[in-house]
């Protein structure tokens, strides 16, 4: 389970430097691609270890293609990774970039919506 805890570097608002505008660039585009709610679904999914497609379509009940186009929305965005096992593509969590980008938002709503 990915906990959320207290950074003591912030983001602060409304700064210029390159640094904060990345933080906020990636925050953004982050909020984006969990704001599908498939996606979210699927992520939770594969928290529960590694799935090949056929696994997840059928237990999220989407179609096929659906579930493609978001699993490569994801994996374009390295929030999971895959590998080829013969003829199937396995997809799991991306457990150090979804920290990452965890601990980025939790940092910005302390930071900025919260103080």
């Amino acid at each position: 389970m990915i906990q959320l805890k207290l950074i003591t570097n912030r983001i602060p608002c409304f700064q210029n430097d390159p640094q904060s505008k990345k933080d906020f660039k990636k925050v953004g585009e982050f909020l984006k691609i969990i704001n599908e709610p498939n996606r979210l679904k699927i992520l939770c999914f594969l928290r529960h270890g590694e799935r090949c497609v056929c696994d997840i379509w059928k237990s999220l009940d989407m179609p096929q293609n659906l579930t493609s186009h978001h699993l490569k929305t994801l994996k374009d965005s390295d929030l999971i990774k895959s590998k080829q096992e013969g003829r199937k593509i396995i997809y799991s969590s991306n457990t150090e970039v979804i920290e990452k980008h965890a601990s980025l938002l939790n940092n910005f709503l302390i930071s900025n919506l919260l103080n």
